[in-house]
């Protein structure tokens, strides 16, 4: 089994990742809200959407949502969290694998952020992926995609961080590895000495100049590239590889 199908649907997942920011989510947002424009009540499609908190910040501003992910218990936690917040009218999540083309020429826009990509072990997987997200736009419709910056992380890379978490210590060890990627071992030891949980996440570092060679054969033309979530330039030194494209 791949690590990612295991991993995204564990609950130990919230462990490490329940501190993200919901200020860096309405952050991105209101980027892309501003260089995208979507029209009031557009349809966008999440992939990658997790528990949602994506979504959610889309759906409070009246945008219609639907949150695409492959683990069933991360998206029955987003219809919760939606149904919590009154936003059910307004989101919908479905279980499935980015690779393959659920939608045909539906959404007005396609987000994937923080990182939802890279996670293929063969690079024709990441082709498909952005295919299958091409197809589900309709002509004209747009994407953004917030991913790593590679040079960035290569330059930045914290080697090794320790913290305690809901009962539970993190130990989170990083390194660069032959090609292209990074990996993150991950150890959860509960404080009352149980038996210690380790998986390591593996993501493939794609360049802006990859990323533009397979929105080129996916039919979607990059019209934008920003490096933070505040829209900045991207440069070696900008923290995220932000990508918005259209569809022809």
């Amino acid at each position: 089994m791949p690590w990612y199908e295991d991993w995204f649907d564990s609950d130990l997942y919230e462990v490490v990742y329940r501190s993200r920011d919901e200020r860096d989510a309405e952050r991105l947002t209101d980027l892309i809200v501003r260089v995208a424009e979507p029209e009031p009540g557009a349809e966008i499609l999440d992939v990658g959407t997790g528990r949602g908190r994506h979504a959610r910040v889309f759906a409070r501003r009246g945008y219609h949502v639907t949150g695409l992910d492959l683990s069933p218990r991360a998206v029955e936690t987003a219809r919760q969290r939606a149904a919590a917040e009154e936003l059910a009218d307004r989101t919908a999540f479905v279980t499935g694998d980015m690779r393959v083309p659920l939608f045909r020429d539906r959404f007005s826009g396609v987000v994937n952020l923080f990182s939802s990509f890279g996670y293929f072990e063969r690079e024709a997987d990441h082709g498909r992926a952005v295919c299958a997200m091409a197809a589900a736009l309709r002509r004209g419709g747009w994407m953004v995609q917030d991913l790593l910056n590679p040079a960035y992380l290569r330059a930045h890379l914290v080697p090794e961080d320790e913290r305690e978490a809901d009962g539970v210590h993190v130990r989170q060890q990083r390194r660069l590895v032959d090609g292209p990627r990074v990996e993150k071992t991950i150890t959860l030891t509960p404080a009352d000495g149980g038996e210690p949980y380790v998986t390591t996440e593996s993501v493939r570092l794609l360049s802006r100049e990859e990323m533009a060679a397979l929105y080129q054969t996916a039919g979607l033309e990059v019209v934008g590239t920003y490096g933070d979530y505040g829209g900045g330039p991207y440069t070696d030194e900008s923290p995220r590889l932000i990508l918005h494209a259209r569809r022809a």
